[in-house]
């Protein structure tokens, strides 16, 4: 690793640390530069502003996670089962390290704006795109709106169990351990994929 490389990653892990702890309008590049020991050149001329540092910091976390997800769907071959595609979506998401990243995660969804224009839009439509598709060809008798109103719940079903990852073992004393992330990830998937098999909902085109 060279110099300027180890000085943009301290900055990366630096300011993903405080943005998470502090949110993004309560950390400034100076409390960044003084966790990096960096200077303030050093963000300017990696980064150029807050707003690209932010980006930078999201496509590092989600790139990699998109591209093993797109990996495992083609793994799955031409028909996949809903629980496969359904892994291929959630797994990379819950086996990763979350130390750093639930802290983000929770900051970004705590804003929607900001995880349309810098998350979504930039990050997750092809993704959307791909998973819809194949969730559409496994579930052929739901129209596409049912298909977008269930991957948005397992969405919300993925991030809150990630969210509430380190509370939940405390609050049933134990009894429910999530240090075991394959069996997590299965056991997610169970229930999502229930809820994409269950009939059509009213209203429903």
């Amino acid at each position: 690793m060279t110099e300027r490389t180890d000085t943009k990653v301290k900055i990366l892990d630096a300011a993903e640390k405080l943005f998470g702890m502090n949110g993004f309008d309560g950390t400034s590049l100076r409390d960044i530069t003084s966790a990096a020991d960096v200077n303030l050149a050093a963000i300017n001329y990696h980064f150029q502003t807050k707003d690209s540092l932010i980006d930078a910091i999201v496509a590092r976390r989600i790139e990699p996670v998109n591209k093993k997800r797109f990996e495992l769907l083609d793994a799955a071959g031409p028909n996949p089962t809903v629980e496969q595609i359904l892994t291929a979506f959630m797994a990379p998401v819950m086996q990763v390290k979350v130390d750093a990243l639930v802290p983000l995660i929770g900051r970004i969804l705590s804003n929607p704006e900001l995880f349309v224009e810098r998350v979504f839009h930039k990050h997750l439509v092809p993704v959307s795109r791909r998973f819809v598709e194949a969730l559409s060809k496994a579930l052929p008798e739901l129209p596409p709106s049912e298909i977008l109103w269930r991957l948005h719940f397992s969405v919300g079903v993925m991030t809150h169990t990630m969210l509430w990852g380190r509370i939940f073992p405390r609050i049933t004393n134990g009894v429910c351990d999530i240090s075991d992330r394959e069996a997590l990830v299965d056991r997610t998937v169970q229930f999502v994929a229930a809820g994409f098999r269950a009939p059509a909902s009213k209203g429903s085109d």
